[in-house]
């Protein structure tokens, strides 16, 4: 089977902040969402998902990111802050609860079409609301999106463990889609690795190149030379130091002005 895989780049990179999700909640979780939309996008962040759970009496999950799909401690710790309040005053959740915002993680849920673009290759677990050849729950790697930038867009998966008389490859329309999130695989931690590395490398300062410090040129003294006075003196005590010394006595030490390798 031929993967044709869509381009990436479909949608502008301007309008990815006010990218439409497919994928939304419903009922309580909805009512929180409409809250939580424009103070997210004044902060620069855009929600991924509302999740209200029975944890700890009721917790509050909202899943946030940037538009490049980043999404910090420091970014957490932002959204609450901010967020907080304004949950306080609209009080969508009329009993007590506690508030958690985190980042989407790399199995992260798929609601735009830009977070099927971008997992195009990895597999997916997606759940349909409506049953699609008598089927509602689909596993596979994520093979395209047809009509992307229009207004009912779909997403190719290829399915995994095919029974003989069912096709491998199906067309989901996103607005059908109940929840969809990646599977955690090898690949996809190795994808999210190589990511960070050039991340990383692209934040940091170029350094430049800078021109080779070459010592300046030392000024040779000539010494008093041999012919100098007293130098012949000086070589003539040297050897008379010696003479009459058998070899086997005499200083086995470096000859004058060179220096011995011999360490003590």
């Amino acid at each position: 089977m031929t993967e044709a895989e869509t381009p990436r780049g479909t949608i502008d990179a301007d309008g990815l902040l006010d990218e439409r999700r497919f994928v939304v909640e419903t009922g309580l979780a909805a009512r929180v969402a409409r809250v939580c939309e424009p103070v997210l996008r004044d902060l620069g962040f855009r929600l991924v998902r509302v999740k209200i759970t029975a944890v700890g009496g009721c917790t509050v999950q909202i899943m946030a990111e940037k538009p490049d799909g980043t999404m910090t401690v420091d970014d957490c710790e932002t959204v609450s802050q901010t967020l907080s309040p304004v949950l306080d005053v609209e009080d969508p959740v009329s009993q007590p609860h506690r508030l958690e915002i985190s980042s989407p993680g790399l199995d992260r849920p798929l609601v735009r079409v830009s977070d099927f673009e971008r997992a195009l290759g990895h597999e997916a677990k997606i759940e349909m609301a409506i049953a699609v050849n008598g089927r509602k729950r689909f596993r596979g790697f994520i093979r395209g999106i047809d009509d992307a930038g229009g207004a009912d867009p779909f997403v190719r998966i290829e399915r995994v463990a095919v029974k003989p008389d069912e096709e491998a490859l199906v067309a989901l329309r996103l607005r059908e889609v109940d929840e969809a999130k990646l599977v955690l695989t090898d690949d996809l931690i190795r994808a999210a690795l190589r990511a960070s590395k050039e991340a990383m490398r692209a934040a940091e300062p170029e350094e430049e190149e800078s021109e080779p410090v070459v010592a300046p040129p030392k000024e040779r003294r000539r010494g008093p030379g041999r012919f100098a006075k007293g130098a012949k003196a000086k070589s003539g005590h040297l050897a008379e130091s010696q003479a009459g010394v058998p070899a086997s006595k005499r200083p086995r030490g470096p000859a004058p002005g060179q220096t011995s390798s011999k360490s003590e």
